[in-house]
């Protein structure tokens, strides 16, 4: 038995980098993106070579196995271990030459894809291979794995963009691997030497063989290549710490024709005649894996075929040339790089999308890649469903048609022993139809623990051993990696669901889109990681903590991976209790961008307030829970008594403001808001009605931070309303029998004498802080002021997006059992919506201004900004918002501990956007938080569409309601 304290004491006097025994450390790694789990004693960041070589001679002189680790995005099991991981994203991650004259670059390990690719843009050039997980793989990961992409049938697999490669073997020798047998350990030649027929003889030629070792490419007609025979050896020969890679001229242009079939067979059986066009990608996929068919050609399935060009006529025309070639139902060719990108991101999601079948089950893993010669990959995808049907099970095939490579999840049962009995009984038979075909069992992502034990049907028992006696040249000890490739494990071992609880855990949300189980919840993340993401574009938000940190345990797929071990019971212990959880969720924003951004919508703000609810009940919370969780209580007492200015004035006393910030767990950084010395509702209850208009009824919902710290918001909302046309009430705020819309405005006398006053209340701050018996005690008496509402069946217009997201998703997942709370979810629209809706033909004002700001994170991942970006451009308000998160997220930004991590969130997109505005730009941040973010960083002054609009209203002169 090993020694994990003494392992952990001798590796950090070894290493330079940091080491992690740690329950959170050894956690955040039991898992890829697999159906596999393996529990590591420890986890090392190596800082270099000298790094890898100490770890090495320090496991093998205790006989613990050691995993090399890049993005952890493997599909089959080979990034996960029982001994030492190491971790090669922290600080072995740099591209360390780029020579475009030569067209290559030097490369470490933990290189993330995407960063090589823009580092070589410039130059015009690009490494081929592309997975789809090109924004957070590993170069590391891309050579173990021997990775492919869309483009491989124009620039191959990783190995052929492989010139050298430097390693460490398990016993210590630094080799540097080429042609010609360049850095062969001992004994490596005379094997192949003494095997040639058999080499040249028992592999199947095809693009996409990934499976098993390449030892062909040692062959003497192959030039002898060791690097090339290293690719694809999921970290059982070697460890790589440095690799000399072949860059590719990129085209100027590109064009991507969109070609539309009947059905997948016949896209299939297309794809290979198309090949004799020299096109960049061949890519498939079927209707049932779109969630939207918009953009799209008519079809049943479809193939993206991309061109290059010098110019953008020339790629055109290839794509035209293409387009005539086919045979297809419908066809599409796209040239505009934005359009590209929207089409290649239905494609690129594909792999989380697949995790859900169309009718929302569960679908998995484990026959993830298998190719076959292109020209027989109809015939093949017939038999292949074939066999699913068979087993009764259900998957949906995509991928490089081209290549033909298919990745497919299916819907097996891996929680059950019927279930993982027919996963084996399946799996055996699908290689039995694989080697059929002439087919690899892996075409892009390796064997692992997936497939490899069932390599001898594809190449049979002396190939196999073969393989082993390679591995022991290599490796003599068997310490790389053990269980992978040679001497595997079962593949229907260390399934990561066997240690999940067996009955439901009692939760206080209803989980509606995981059948009301938190494990179903907790297993929507299959690791594909997109969450890892160190830069987004365009209006994307997941995950900006981990963009601030680069920490795993910052990512969505950390946290969820910790939620996992917690439900397990080991190595995180303690249930709800965790700690580890918790302060891996400390820093989660509760944006909710992975609920749109993650491609299975995992949607960690609401388990982070279910963990919350759980890990504090019974206990004492942290004063910021109180002081900023309980905000609306506290507002609602300040003006009942009246004492805003006198709060304000307490709170511009230095020395005061900070005995305050202390008492209530806010960060001494931040400034306190000030509050608004009439609140809205008193503004509405003294101002003059507008001109009866003849519009629809709307409800204004006075969210707390309009009511009580920007009024104006609402004053704003109102005069825009009601300039539509549209007339505008308040919610009750009397429970009163049988009460009625306008409650909030006269009070009969006879209802004052049965009823009590109330306010309306999203309970955001109350979820976000995982105070749900409160949030659903506020969230009752809200529904039942306003029953009135919901039988009159009036729109509810919510200015807030933060409010507005709660009152869509967070009051009928946490009020499941309350048929009213879906009611009023359902009538909750937006600002633009609203005038969208329910005011079609206004026009309005002229604005006629440049704007930058950004789009609030919950209003991109829950409500959509579509109605908010065709008002803005009816009223003249050109150009983009930002995307991210603002990083203050209603209390995070205010906490204490938070502000460093909410500042770089801010400087990631919104802060940049509004400085480098020319002047006369209109800031628009509909949230509070992005406006008090953007007012104590950057001094500016953002404000809510409502304000822009109402404001050039009163300069055209426009009174409310005049037709337009």
């Amino acid at each position: 038995m090993t020694d994990d304290s003494g392992l952990e004491a001798e590796l950090r006097g070894a290493v330079r980098g940091e080491v992690g025994f740690d329950t959170a450390s050894r956690a955040l790694v039991t898992m890829d993106a697999s159906n596999y789990r393996r529990v590591p004693l420890g986890v090392v960041a190596p800082r270099d070579a000298d790094d890898v070589a100490a770890v090495l001679e320090v496991c093998r002189a205790r006989g613990v196995p050691v995993v090399a680790r890049g993005g952890g995005t493997s599909i089959a099991g080979q990034a996960t271990g029982t001994g030492v991981v190491l971790d090669f994203t922290r600080h072995m991650s740099g591209l360390l030459e780029l020579d475009p004259a030569t067209r290559s670059a030097v490369v470490q390990p933990g290189l993330v894809l995407d960063r090589l690719q823009e580092a070589a843009a410039p130059h015009g050039l690009r490494f081929g291979p592309d997975p789809s997980t090109h924004s957070r793989c590993t170069l590391g990961g891309m050579i173990g794995n021997n990775s492919c992409g869309a483009h491989s049938v124009a620039w191959g697999t990783t190995a052929d963009s492989v010139r050298e490669l430097s390693v460490v073997t398990a016993r210590g020798a630094r080799l540097r691997l080429g042609r010609d047998w360049a850095g062969a350990p001992d004994g490596l030649r005379d094997l192949v030497e003494g095997e040639p027929a058999r080499l040249r003889t028992g592999f199947p030629d095809l693009p996409r063989r990934i499976s098993g070792y390449a030892l062909d490419a040692l062959l003497p007609e192959k030039g002898a290549d060791v690097a090339r025979s290293f690719c694809g050896s999921e970290g059982t020969l070697a460890i790589l710490t440095e690799a000399v890679v072949r860059l590719v001229p990129a085209p100027r242009a590109r064009a991507l024709a969109v070609l539309g079939y009947g059905e997948e067979s016949a896209a299939a059986e297309a794809a290979a005649g198309l090949l004799a066009h020299g096109p960049l990608t061949v890519e498939g996929m079927a209707a049932d894996l779109v969630r939207s068919p918009a953009g799209l050609p008519k079809g049943g399935a479809w193939l993206f075929v991309e061109t290059g060009g010098e110019s953008a006529a020339e790629a055109r025309a290839r794509a035209e040339a293409i387009v005539r070639a086919a045979d297809v139902v419908d066809s599409l060719v796209v040239t505009d790089p934005a359009a590209q990108r929207t089409l290649w991101r239905i494609r690129e999601d594909a792999s989380g999308t697949a995790t859900r079948m169309p009718d929302g089950s569960e679908a998995w893993p484990g026959w993830e890649d298998c190719a076959v010669p292109p020209a027989r990959l109809g015939a093949y995808l017939r038999d292949f469903r074939a066999l699913l049907s068979a087993h009764g099970l259900r998957g949906t095939p995509y991928g490089h048609f081209g290549d033909g490579c298919i990745h497919v999840r299916i819907d097996f049962d891996l929680l059950t022993e019927a279930g993982i009995g027919r996963f084996r009984r399946f799996s055996e038979e699908l290689a039995d139809l694989v080697v059929a075909h002439g087919g690899s069992l892996s075409g892009e992502h390796g064997d692992g623990q997936a497939r490899a034990e069932l390599l001898p049907r594809m190449y049979g028992a002396e190939l196999v051993s073969l393989f082993e006696r390679a591995k022991a040249l290599w490796d003599p000890d068997d310490l790389l990696n053990p269980g992978m490739l040679v001497r595997p494990a079962r593949l229907d071992e260390n399934l990561r669901f066997s240690v999940l609880p067996r009955e439901p855990v009692d939760v206080a949300f209803g989980y509606p889109a995981d059948g009301g189980d938190f494990r179903a919840a907790v297993r929507r993340c299959v690791g594909v990681a997109k969450c890892r993401t160190t830069t987004v574009s365009g209006p994307a938000v997941m995950c900006p903590s981990f963009r601030a940190t680069g920490e795993e345990e910052h990512s969505t797929r950390g946290r969820a991976r910790l939620l996992h071990e917690m439900l397990a019971g080991d190595p995180v212990t303690g249930g709800w209790r965790s700690t580890e959880v918790r302060d891996a969720l400390d820093l989660c924003l509760s944006c909710k961008g992975c609920r749109s951004d993650c491609p299975v919508g995992v949607d960690m703000a609401t388990y982070k307030a279910e963990f919350l609810h759980h890990h504090y009940a019974g206990r004492r919370r942290p004063a910021a829970h109180l002081s900023m969780g309980r905000l609306p209580q506290w507002l609602r007492w300040a003006a009942a008594t009246r004492t805003a200015p006198l709060l304000n004035a307490l709170a511009s006393v230095a020395p005061l403001a900070a005995v305050g910030k202390r008492l209530g767990g806010i960060a001494s950084e931040r400034e306190i808001p000030r509050l608004a010395t009439r609140t809205f509702t008193g503004w509405w209850r003294r101002r003059k009605p507008a001109g009866g208009g003849s519009g629809t009824l709307v409800v204004l919902w006075p969210d707390t931070f309009t009511e009580h710290l920007s009024p104006s918001v609402g004053r704003a909302a109102v005069r825009v309303l009601e300039d539509a046309g549209l007339r505008v009430a308040l919610p009750p705020t009397l429970l009163v029998r049988g009460g009625g819309i306008g409650a909030g405005r006269r009070r009969p006398a006879l209802a004052l004498l049965t009823a009590r006053r109330a306010r309306v209340c999203c309970g955001l701050t109350y979820v976000s802080t995982g105070q749900l018996d409160h949030a659903r005690r506020v969230l009752r008496r809200t529904l039942d002021l306003m029953e009135p509402v919901l039988r009159a069946g009036a729109p509810v217009v919510v200015l807030e997006p933060s409010c507005a997201a709660a009152l869509r998703t967070d009051l009928p997942e946490l009020l499941h059992d309350d048929p009213r709370a879906a009611r009023l979810s359902a009538a909750v629209v937006t600002f633009a919506e609203a005038l969208q809706r329910y005011a079609p033909h206004w026009t309005p004002p002229a604005v006629d201004r440049p704007v930058a700001g950004q789009t609030h994170c919950h209003q991109h991942a829950v409500l959509g900004d579509t109605p908010d970006r065709r008002l803005r451009e009816a009223a003249g308000l050109t150009g983009e918002l930002s995307g991210g998160c603002c990083g203050l997220a209603g209390n995070f930004g205010f906490e204490k501990g938070h502000f460093e991590v909410s500042k770089a969130c801010a400087e990631e997109q919104l802060l940049p956007s509004v400085r480098e505005a020319p002047a006369q730009t209109v800031i628009l941040t509909d949230g509070y938080s992005c406006r008090t973010q953007l007012e104590q960083l950057a001094g500016v002054r953002g404000r809510h569409l409502a304000e822009v609009l109402a404001e050039a209203l009163d300069h055209s002169g426009r009174s409310a309601g005049e037709p337009q």
